[in-house]
């Protein structure tokens, strides 16, 4: 199957955005020289909007213009971050992922211009966060600190932070990693404090069906490991039907034996109440799904349907 000439790369316009295609261009210039790429940058709804992504349909909020450049062929391949793709519903019909990249890290991160940890801040410490999984989790084993909302992509809120409209604030350690601010951390959360959000520090490709010729230009770029570890959330979150608003976290995880092991909660928003499920399984949509049963056996459905949307 021939190469194509050119692969344009279409993306949200953020920095963060913009620094994860140039990973996916040099990974793509290693195993094809010949080959160029061409950025297209794509500012999206989630992106312009200040307000709860629920008024806007949630994570698809940002995902849903990019998604159309691609079917209307204004670029040939996408890069998502997994954690803003909607899990509750198919991927657009006419596209699909082909790859996931090598796992970055899934733990959030602490920034404080003081330099405490979370256990050292003091009560009504207002912690700049709009995740309703954060602030679940923060309820849950941080009561004394008050959660501000606060949205943009992270170099914008690093710079609401030295504004002072946060006292500290929650961002994920890939995504600081990405943006060059890892200098910026105080404290990588243990996965007890913070469980992460399905699909954390996954870069997913995405191609029209259609597409044969980019579908094997890109598809090598995938990391077999990283696909089953993302099938398997994935699967969860599918059968969990959860959405934007749902306080939903969880990762899959390589043994050393090659099985998957795949724990993941589902919380009231105030973090009072927590759902709970861990097990292993060799077939990513088994386990996926066999989890995903589990919480709902505990009440998931009832505890996502309470949930304002």
């Amino acid at each position: 199957m021939p190469t194509p000439q050119l692969i344009r790369i279409g993306t949200r316009s953020s920095p963060m955005a913009l620094a994860q295609v140039e990973r996916v261009r040099g990974e793509l210039a290693r195993r094809l020289p010949d080959l160029r790429t061409e950025v297209v940058p794509i500012t999206t709804s989630g992106d312009r909007w200040t307000g709860d992504l629920a008024a806007l349909g949630g994570k698809g909020a940002f995902t849903r213009e990019v998604d159309q450049a691609l079917l209307a062929g204004d670029c040939d391949l996408a890069v998502h971050c997994m954690k803003d793709v909607p899990g509750d519903r198919p991927v657009p019909a006419g596209t699909t992922f082909v790859a996931y990249l090598t796992r970055d890290d899934i733990h959030d991160a602490l920034i404080h211009p003081g330099g405490l940890t979370l256990d050292q801040l003091p009560a009504g410490t207002r912690l700049g966060t709009s995740s309703v999984r954060r602030i679940a989790q923060l309820a849950r084993h941080h009561p004394h600190l008050r959660p501000v909302p606060i949205r943009g992509n992270a170099n914008s809120r690093l710079a609401k932070l030295d504004a002072g409209d946060a006292d500290a604030l929650l961002l994920a350690v890939s995504g600081l990693h990405r943006i060059g601010q890892t200098d910026r951390i105080t404290q990588v959360l243990d996965l007890e404090v913070m469980c992460p959000p399905i699909g954390a520090g996954i870069l997913g490709l995405q191609c029209r069906t259609d597409d044969a010729d980019t579908i094997a230009a890109v598809t090598d770029l995938g990391d077999p490991r990283t696909w089953r570890e993302t099938s398997a959330e994935r699967m969860l979150l599918h059968v969990l039907q959860g959405h934007c608003n749902s306080p939903i976290a969880g990762y899959a995880t390589t043994e050393p034996d090659g099985r998957l092991s795949l724990r993941a909660q589902v919380f009231t928003p105030d973090g009072k109440t927590v759902l709970d499920a861990h097990e292993w399984d060799d077939d990513p949509t088994i386990l996926g799904t066999s989890v995903a049963l589990a919480l709902l056996k505990q009440g998931a459905r009832e505890l996502i349907a309470a949930i304002a949307y």
